[in-house]
């Protein structure tokens, strides 16, 4: 009986060791496709250096000069193909800008509005109240103009993308010539985008604007300001969330010591 049984376990474990056996290559297969992946992934990936950005630091603040110089990348640059829907004109006093080159500037920008009393759509000057409008009518004429890729929002473009600021300047001063990459038409080659073909042209080039302040217009100034401008769009209440940060931290610190102190007078007797 005990032979019987022994012999039952063995044949037990050698099936289940066939078993294992015929696995093996599949894991193997797949481990190999995985290490394949996580290969071509950071072949495709690069992570863009990191840079010092006055309002990345516990009490920074955004830099004026940057932040108007990077308004005027964006709108004489990038306010041909994308839009910053969530800002209105009047944002813009953040940057330094008075009420009267707000006002200025709002009725430079036609605004589409109605319906008027005749129940019909109308185009009227710009408002400080009114929000940039965008360069295309829809989706569809801003793909058909971009060889099928609709130009991104900017609004929020710094806190949706990895690694923020550092990654947008890098997509800016990040194209290169093209190392026998396969590309289809109308495609460039960047080496911070996600595959590193994309369908953006290098939107800056050396003296393209003209600062107003005299500062000149390299790539990297520009890229620098103009992604200072955004991370500014994209948060545009981050002093003043900073502001309060301290202001609540230096309270409970305050209340802290004064609970403490509470705490040792009322306890004092008691061992």
């Amino acid at each position: 009986m005990n032979l019987t049984f022994l012999s039952s376990i063995v044949t037990s474990a050698k099936a289940e060791i066939q078993v294992i056996k015929s696995w093996i290559p599949f894991f193997a297969r797949m481990t190999i496709a995985l290490l394949s992946l996580t290969t071509l992934s950071a072949e495709h990936v690069s992570i863009p250096a990191k840079q010092n950005w006055s309002f990345n630091k516990l009490t920074g603040t955004f830099d004026r000069g940057a932040m108007q110089r990077g308004f005027q990348v964006y709108r004489q640059v990038c306010s041909a193909c994308h839009s910053i829907k969530l800002i209105s004109f009047r944002h813009l006093k953040a940057l330094g800008l008075t009420d009267a080159e707000i006002k200025v500037l709002a009725s430079q920008y036609q605004i589409k509005d109605g319906p008027n009393d005749s129940g019909e759509m109308f185009e009227r000057p710009g408002r400080p109240s009114d929000y940039f409008p965008s360069p295309y009518a829809n989706d569809k004429q801003a793909r058909a103009a971009n060889n099928g890729a609709s130009p991104v929002d900017q609004s929020l473009i710094v806190k949706a993308r990895q690694h923020g600021a550092d990654y947008v300047f890098a997509l800016l001063t990040g194209f290169k010539e093209n190392p026998n990459f396969q590309l289809s038409p109308g495609q460039y080659y960047n080496e911070f985008f996600p595959g590193h073909a994309i369908s953006m042209a290098p939107p800056l080039s050396e003296g393209l604007v003209t600062y107003n302040d005299g500062t000149k217009a390299t790539v990297e100034q520009m890229a620098r300001d103009v992604t200072t401008f955004l991370a500014w769009a994209s948060e545009p209440e981050m002093e003043q969330r900073k502001r309060l940060g301290l202001k609540v931290l230096m309270y409970l610190l305050v209340m802290t010591g004064l609970f403490y102190v509470t705490m040792r007078r009322i306890w004092k007797g008691v061992k």
